[in-house]
């Protein structure tokens, strides 16, 4: 059975891993064709959608927030989030890779069972650490991580699966 560190910070890192390499193909593809990065990183796939710069920047709230949250007890959304250009946001995701891999995997499994609240417009939404995790956390950093990769690829930029499922874990 895997732990709480191996279903959260190893599954974030793995798609980490693929938001940090199709954004250095979207980089390489944007540049080479001209297109304007700042155009990208206000793209929406629909006029009801957050922007690019939402995605990538829900993707490190909704992996190293949620473990921070775990610590804390309490996950709330954030108020705004900054307008990041197409290289802070590429540093958000270097700098939210860097800090999962600072952790040890008994820090995190020390976390299983705590209580987690969801605390938005003043409801109060209770979790375990694992629920949290796994019916929250997770599918919002899949969604996120998918949005910005459809995002690149509605500009153009050559992408397919192996370049969203970052490194898999396979047996040694």
């Amino acid at each position: 059975m895997a732990s709480l560190y191996d279903f959260s910070v190893g599954t974030y890192l793995q798609v980490l891993g693929g938001v940090a390499g199709f954004m250095d193909k979207g980089l390489n593809h944007l540049t080479a064709n001209k297109i304007d990065l700042n155009e990208v990183v206000e793209t929406r796939l629909f006029p009801d959608m957050l922007p690019f710069r939402f995605q990538i920047q829900s993707v490190a709230l909704h992996s190293l927030g949620a473990i921070e949250a775990l610590k804390s007890g309490t996950f709330r959304p954030p108020s705004g989030m900054e307008p990041h250009d197409y290289a802070a946001l590429q540093k958000l995701v270097a700098d939210t890779t860097d800090a999962l891999q600072k952790l040890k995997p008994e820090e995190v499994n020390a976390l299983d069972g705590r209580d987690v609240f969801f605390e938005i417009r003043g409801n109060k939404l209770p979790f375990t650490a694992e629920g949290f995790i796994q019916s929250f956390s997770l599918p919002n950093f899949y969604f996120h991580a998918t949005t910005a990769y459809d995002i690149l690829r509605l500009k153009g930029v050559p992408l397919g699966k192996r370049d969203f499922m970052g490194r898999m874990r396979m047996k040694t």
